[in-house]
């Protein structure tokens, strides 16, 4: 969720939640120190900042001028972990958090007013984390969502069991405008809002393992053009490179949180 309600051109037009209801909004990550996470995401991705008007504790990650993500130095104030999270722009923070409740979720954080809106970080029943957002989106927000710089898949133990949790939660293909299309395509379950993919549900994680990767998640994908010079730098910077492939890896960041920098902008 982006709480900046001014895009870098100075453009106006600010899109509400409401219209594009039960779809992914925003990514933002949860840290410790904010001055050494705009280090480390500056060295590898490349990104610049601006402030929030939150306060000092929050930052707007830009690339080439886009709003890509959200920081939030609240980790220890939230008592929640350092991570990478997605958002989904809802009607109502409160009755989304009481939805999650009632289908055997939790409720971390919230819901909570944060001008221009209202904002909850949950779990689902598998406990992958995600948060909701009710009200204001920034200006442009259409341009960041096409332009494809951030995506979202979530690994699950059930595709079909997560897709009905969420389709619930969220009206996934109630039919209504602006409502999210949802389809079976091979192994995954698909996510559509506008006619355009925004997130993926793959079965197999498993929901007691001790390794994080394996456990049950949303995993943030970034698109970068060089994917062997970020897995670099995320080294030379106090990250990790935790799998390497020439056209995809998993890296964590400079305080454990992991995310997946990708050369492919078609999912």
């Amino acid at each position: 969720m982006n709480h900046d309600t001014t895009s870098p051109s100075g453009a106006t037009g600010v899109v509400s939640a409401h219209t594009v209801y039960g779809a992914p909004c925003w990514v933002s990550l949860t840290s410790h120190d904010l001055r050494t996470t705009e280090d480390f995401y500056g060295a590898v991705l490349g990104w610049e900042w601006r402030p929030m008007r939150l306060g000092d504790r929050f930052r707007v990650a830009l690339a080439d001028g886009r709003p890509v993500a959200g920081v939030a130095a609240v980790a220890g104030m939230w008592r929640t972990a350092v991570a990478w999270t997605p958002y989904f722009a809802v009607r109502s923070a409160d009755e989304a958090a009481a939805r999650v409740q009632e289908r055997g979720g939790t409720a971390a954080v919230g819901p909570i007013s944060l001008p221009p809106g209202r904002a909850a970080l949950l779990a689902d029943r598998d406990g992958a984390t995600f948060g909701v957002w009710e009200g204001e989106l920034f200006s442009d927000w259409h341009t960041w969502r096409q332009a494809q710089l951030a995506f979202i898949r979530l690994h699950t133990r059930d595709a079909f069991d997560a897709a009905i949790f969420y389709g619930e939660v969220f009206d996934w293909a109630s039919g209504g405008p602006g409502g999210c299309e949802v389809n079976y395509e091979g192994e995954e379950v698909v996510l559509r809002s506008g006619g355009a993919v925004v997130a993926l549900i793959t079965s197999g994680a498993l929901g007691s393992a001790p390794d994080p990767r394996i456990r049950p998640h949303w995993q943030v994908h970034f698109t970068v053009p060089d994917v062997a010079a970020c897995a670099r730098a995320a080294e030379k910077h106090g990250g990790g490179v935790l799998s390497l492939d020439p056209e995809e890896a998993v890296l964590s960041d400079n305080e454990g949180a992991r995310f997946t920098v990708t050369s492919r902008r078609g999912h």
